[in-house]
Formats: C-alpha cells, structure tokens, sequence
C-alpha cells in the first residue's frame, strides 16, 4: 500500500500530489528590498519544490508595508511585488507541486532587525524603521508601544489582505494561507493578553474574533472560489489568561463557513518571552487532532516532525490531514525523497524530477544504473 504520506490530497478545485507540505518560514534576505522576492526565494522554494514536497508555501508576506516583522521580508502589496512572485509561482509548478503564499501582518512585533544583524528591539526611523500598529497601544515584550489601530484603520488593514489576495491569484498561486498565529497582528486581536479594547474589537470572543472573521471575509470575496483558503493559528498560548485550544477550535468552527477550507495548527507567540514552552517532538500534533475533531476541518500538523515514520504515524492516527515541515527541510530540501526510500516507496511513485532519476533509490539494475552514470 502506499503510504498516506504519498497519497493526494484535493482542497475545492486543487489536487496537490502528496501530503509533505513545506511549512512558511521568513528567509529575511538582505536583497529583499520594498518586499520583493529575488532569486533566493526563486531558489530556496523552486529547490523544495523539486525535492519533492507537495505543496510549497511562501514565507510570511506583508499586505502592507508597516505589516513586514523586518525591512528584509517579502510583501504584496503591489503590482511589482506580485510580477516577482509570478516567476516564483511557475518554477515550483513546473516541478509538479503547488504554490502557496502566507499572507501576513507583524502588528506590534512589526519594524524589528533581521536575525542575521543579531540585534533586538525597534528599529529607529532614523535606520528606516517605522511605528507598528496593533489592537492595543500594548508594546511586546522588549520592543516599542505600537500605534492603537482606530476603526476605519482596521478597516484598512482588511482591505489589504484583500487585495493581497487578488494579487496572489494574478502572480498563480494555487493556495493562500492567512497568518493568524505566533503573535502576530491576527492573533493579537484574538488574544486577551494583547487586545484590551473595549469597542467592537475587543473583550468577548465574538469581538476578538470580528477582525479575523472580516479578513477571512475579504480574502474570500478576493481569492477564487475554486482555489482553497488555509489558516494558520496558535493552537494555544503557553501562558495563564491566554487565547485556548477551545477557543481555536470554535473559531474554526465558525470560519469554515466563511470559507476556510484548512486549519495550519502551531502555538505559542503572543507573549513569548514570558511563555514557558514544553518542547518535544510533535508536541503540536494533539493540537491539530483536537481542533480536527471539534471544528470539522481538515487540519495540518507541524512541529519538530523530522523522521518518516513519524510523520505517516500522524497521518495513519487520524491527527491531521496534511503535515508541514520547517526547520528539518532546512536542512533536507529533498526530505520527501528520503521518505520515499524509508518507507518503501517504489521510486515510479517517489516525486523524483526527472532530472535527478538517477540517484533515485532503490537501484534495480546497478549495471545499467553505472552506465548511466558515466553518459
């Protein structure tokens, strides 16, 4: 039988070819300039892609620019950007995967310096920072107290993402996946231990989840309907008071309604300095599984799944319906063709480009494999 791993696995009108999908992870690439892609994105997601995955998701990318963590990120919130990401999206589909783009807004944890200047806090306006924004006027831990967004601010903010998403379907997306999670803008107006508002958009579940709900909303009515909407959130936080697995799951509940067809299960970032984490491996995935059983949609599981059989065991149990890889395909791009050979996949069915068939394992004819080899 062949692996769960390797089987499709369809969302409205897309069929992606396996279930190895590459997780959304910010590459703060100092070519990256007004927030548009160049050749390392071309290379690190055109690489994945040929390794195997079967979708292959963009890093997190601003719908506005004082919506980038760094001055380095990816955006899309303008035509060149978009223009950029169409010679992205048309390598990895020419690999046979899909293309997916994580759109995305910092909030108070926006204006911030890149990890390869090893440096914390703000950045200045005077070294072309800018000040963040957020739900409350409420600074996360060891940066600058952000601007309080006002009512037709936010309104705003909802209309970028909307027009993020119209972009992403001219440049060919296949899948866009909305960040919700890891204490960013979305997750902060769920979160009580960031959003003190008392209007509208704050206080009781029903406001703290208006703003999601709207950009869901306005993705929806931007973004195809044959193409599938993914969101990613922060399952639960590690520290007392704050957003619940509970409350993930009734909120997924009520967006798949709206038009989210996958919840992208993580943790943890609102207060991160101050969240006492249990760390292990998988120790997302009975996240994924509850919010899978209690929402009614599909989920995906990540967080430190590195090895084959641990993965398809995620698959096989029923806890998630798709598993994403980060750090690990740092480290493997080709990860998926690794699996392949662990579990026994005939490499006729083992997402090998053409290119690389002969290093494809297992070899079947060493001689004429050397032969080959030697052309």
């Amino acid at each position: 039988m062949t692996p769960l791993l390797f089987s499709r696995f369809r969302l409205r009108d897309l069929t992606v070819r396996n279930r190895m999908w590459l997780s959304p992870m910010c590459q703060y690439s100092v070519v990256a300039r007004d927030g548009v892609p160049t050749d390392w994105h071309l290379v690190h997601l055109g690489g994945r892609a040929a390794g195997g995955f079967g979708l292959v998701m963009s890093e997190g990318t601003a719908v506005t620019p004082e919506g980038r963590i760094s001055p380095e990120d990816t955006g899309l919130w303008n035509d060149a950007q978009a223009e950029a990401w169409a010679r992205v999206v048309a390598f990895v589909q020419g690999q046979g995967a899909a293309a997916g783009i994580q759109l995305a807004h910092a909030g108070r944890k926006a204006s911030t310096h890149a990890m390869a200047q090893k440096r914390d806090g703000t950045i200045s306006a005077a070294e072309g920072g800018w000040t963040a924004v957020a739900p409350s006027a409420v600074a996360f831990p060891g940066l600058d107290v952000p601007h309080e967004l006002t009512a037709a601010e936010i309104a705003e903010v909802v209309a970028a993402f909307g027009a993020a998403a119209a972009r992403a379907d001219r440049a060919g997306f296949d899948l866009v996946e909305l960040h919700g999670a890891h204490g960013y803008l979305i997750h902060q107006f769920l979160s009580p231990l960031s959003n003190f508002r008392t209007d509208a958009y704050g206080g009781s579940f029903e406001n703290r989840t208006r703003f999601v709900r709207e950009v869901v909303s306005a993705v929806r009515e931007s973004w195809p309907a044959g193409k599938p909407l993914s969101i990613r959130f922060s399952g639960r936080e590690w520290a007392p008071g704050g957003w619940t697995l509970e409350e993930t799951a009734e909120l997924a509940r009520r967006l798949g309604p709206l038009g989210v067809d996958l919840v992208d299960v993580s943790s943890g970032g609102v207060v991160a300095p101050q969240e006492r984490v249990t760390v292990g491996p998988g120790y997302q995935v009975g996240f994924a599984q509850e919010i899978r059983k209690l929402s009614g949609l599909p989920t995906a599981a990540v967080g430190m799944i590195t090895e084959p059989a641990q993965a398809e065991e995620i698959l096989v149990e029923g806890a998630a319906d798709v598993v994403l890889f980060g750090r690990v395909a740092l480290r493997e791009p080709a990860w998926p063709l690794r699996a392949a050979a662990e579990l026994g996949v005939a490499r006729h069915a083992a997402p090998y480009p053409t290119q690389y068939l002969k290093g494809a394992w297992p070899r079947t004819d060493p001689v004429r494999e050397r032969r080959n080899a030697d052309r």
